[in-house]
């Protein structure tokens, strides 16, 4: 029996810009993770996958080819060079990532699995390699995704990333603090990044003019996050929300968490991932941790998450 687990993540800044290949900045959030156990089974050769959150149960060799956890076992199988037939595995996976929250859970469900299924069968990926397999199933869920969810969370560390470039690993000298705030309302990326391009191709000026905005507050980001600087962090944040509602991708439940936390003390506050639901984040001084927590409750979080950055 073999198990791996991956981390979720959070942009701090950048989505939807990031599509258009401005830079984005994000980070492993470790307090919820997605974990896959292989074991060999006493059967007909090939794999089953059961995915206990969801209650389901999956024969690769008969599932369509677009359901992603199976598709996550045969592009696993193909990079290791090895057949179906050739094996006989069942593959159990476990999660406390929410799903459709913007936390990554598809890519970290897909990395665990891969590096799972490579371990048992006594070799291993490197991150790249797992970067690449998430990424093909990121593309079943989202369509055009923009590959940070499958970076971070493979390379398992705050990155700097642009599509086309060299992935930047980040060196966070001193921690930040973020709470994560689940609306509740779920959020489907495929479809809010589906309306940013119609948007886009309806009106490219005024579209890669707020992308250009992004950029440049995503730039200003990383040196506040490498430093700690999270008043600064905070300020970058609440400008990027700006952005994105003028994209047209928050929603009433992001706009009143995003205001409670920073009624509270945050020194900022954004939706993170596609929006119109999902997750707020907020930039908190550990001191005030709790106050902002209770805030964002008593505002109608299902969930709160408060994580420590570097």
């Amino acid at each position: 029996m073999t198990e791996r687990c991956a981390p979720g993540k959070i942009i701090l800044l950048g989505e939807h810009a990031v599509v258009y290949g401005r830079p984005a900045i994000a980070v492993p959030v470790q307090d919820v993770q997605a974990c896959a156990v292989v074991q060999n089974v006493a059967r007909s050769p090939g794999v089953t996958v059961c995915a206990t959150e969801l209650d389901c149960v999956y024969d690769v060799e008969c599932a369509l080819p677009d359901e992603p956890l199976c598709a996550t076992v045969r592009y696993t199988l193909q990079r290791l060079g090895v057949r179906l037939r050739d094996v006989s595995l069942k593959v159990t996976i476990r999660s406390t990532i929410p799903v459709a929250s913007g936390l990554g859970s598809g890519a970290a469900v897909a990395a665990a699995m891969a590096r799972a299924i490579a371990a048992h069968l006594g070799t291993s990926l490197t991150d790249a390699e797992v970067s690449e397999i998430a990424y093909e199933v990121e593309r079943i869920h989202h369509g055009t995704p923009s590959g940070i969810d499958n970076t971070v969370v493979s390379f398992g560390q705050p990155v700097y990333f642009r599509r086309g470039d060299p992935i930047q690993r980040l060196s966070v000298r001193s921690p930040s603090w973020l709470a994560i705030a689940d609306t509740g309302v779920p959020s489907l990326t495929k479809l809010s990044v589906g309306d940013v391009r119609a948007g886009w191709q309806r009106d490219p000026k005024s579209y890669e003019r707020l992308f250009d905005q992004i950029g440049v507050l995503v730039g200003r980001a990383r040196p506040a996050l490498e430093m700690g600087d999270m008043r600064t962090l905070g300020e970058l944040a609440t400008e990027n929300q700006e952005l994105l509602r003028a994209l047209q991708v928050s929603s009433p439940e992001i706009e009143r968490l995003a205001q409670a936390a920073t009624d509270a003390g945050a020194f900022g506050a954004k939706l993170s991932g596609g929006g119109r639901g999902g997750n707020v984040i907020a930039v908190i001084d550990p001191s005030t941790r709790q106050r902002v927590r209770d805030a964002l409750v008593a505002a109608g979080a299902r969930r709160v998450i408060v994580t420590k950055v570097g």
